[in-house]
C-alpha cells in the first residue's frame, strides 16, 4: 500500500489516502463530498555528480577490448589482427 496525497478542488483541503499503487480510485472529499484531484509532489532523491549515467561510467582514457591500437577511428574490419 502507498500513500498519496489529493485535494479538493471545492475547498481547498489536501489530505492522504492509502491505496495499492496500481488502482486509481475515486477519492471523495471527506469534509464536502466533491470529487478530489491526486496531488504530485517533486521527488525528494536528486542524482547529481558523475557516475549516474552508462557514458559516465567508462574511463575515458581505457581502450575497449574489441578494437586493436592500430586501427583509426576504431574500425577494425580492415584489420588483420
Amino acid at each position: 500500500m502507498a500513500r498519496y496525497d489529493y485535494r479538493c478542488p471545492k475547498c481547498g483541503l489536501i489530505f492522504e489516502v492509502e491505496h495499492p499503487m496500481g488502482e486509481k480510485p475515486e477519492i471523495l472529499c471527506p469534509a464536502d463530498g466533491e470529487v478530489c484531484e491526486h496531488v504530485f509532489e517533486p521527488s525528494a532523491i536528486a542524482f547529481t555528480g558523475s557516475g549516474f549515467y552508462n557514458t559516465d561510467q567508462r574511463d575515458s582514457s581505457t581502450k575497449s577490448a574489441s578494437h586493436c591500437d592500430s586501427c583509426s577511428g576504431g574500425d577494425c574490419s580492415h584489420c588483420a589482427s
